[in-house]
């Protein structure tokens, strides 16, 4: 299933209400609590903290080696809530944790070139401790995954992979004409026979994945429709903001 939304429609509810001032001080706070991360304040956004583009541009949609940053890696950073608006694709981590988890963010393809990035790659890497929100943003055509796991690292399979639940994206792909994807995937996790760890992915406002700690699946992928294209989030060009729970329970 694809379901598309457009970027018009979050900004007219982000803007709705502000019309009708009760006051300077009253419609000053309301406008304060609007610009929020959420906001889309430019068309101009940072890449301020990025590394250069690094692309190999080989392949196409599933298979494209798009931008990995140099030093590879930086293409993936921690921002600050405050700053999270001026960039055009960014994530909110958030979590019904009641203890500290590790995140794992890496890119699809690995520093050797390859399709080996969720090989015990990490482009970014922290700590989420219980009622915790941490900003992530991405540069454009960056194409990845990440996990989250109650311990010091992401459980591995016999090859080295990770074996947990996944939040797989793709933010303004070039060759699929700058659009974005997102989805929750479990694949890893039930080929392995290991633990899955609930999640969920949400466009603000709009499309939501979802996997629960006990594998109930919604608008994401399992063991069972691993070779169905289009599950998830499917966004057309221009700014993305996401909204991620960790260990969701449902």
């Amino acid at each position: 299933m694809q379901l598309k939304t457009t970027i018009a429609l979050i900004v007219a509810l982000a803007l709705l209400g502000l019309g009708q001032p009760y006051g300077y001080n009253q419609h000053h706070n309301h406008i304060s609590k609007r610009i929020d991360w959420t906001s889309i304040l430019s068309k101009d956004f940072t890449t301020a903290g990025f590394g250069a583009r690094a692309t190999i541009g080989k392949g196409s949609i599933d298979t494209y080696q798009g931008n990995v940053g140099k030093p590879w890696g930086s293409n993936i950073i921690e921002v600050s809530e405050s700053d999270a608006p001026k960039y055009q694709y960014v994530a909110q981590i958030k979590g019904q944790n009641r203890e500290p988890w590790t995140v794992v963010f890496w890119n699809r393809v690995g520093p050797d070139g390859k399709f080996t990035g969720h090989f015990g790659h990490s482009a970014l890497t922290f700590i989420l401790n219980p009622g915790e929100t941490k900003y992530v943003a991405f540069d454009e055509n960056t194409q990845g995954g990440f996990g989250a796991y109650h311990g010091k690292d992401l459980p591995k399979d016999k090859w080295g992979s990770y074996a947990c639940t996944w939040g797989e994206f793709d933010f303004g792909s070039e060759p699929n004409k700058r659009w974005s994807g997102f989805d929750v995937s479990a694949i890893q996790a039930q080929m392995a026979k290991m633990e899955v760890q609930g999640m969920k992915m949400c466009q603000v406002g709009g499309v939501c994945s979802t996997i629960t700690a006990d594998g109930k699946i919604d608008n994401a992928y399992g063991a069972f429709n691993r070779y169905i294209g289009g599950i998830g989030g499917n966004l057309p060009p221009g700014p993305v903001r996401l909204e991620v729970t960790i260990a969701y329970q449902g």
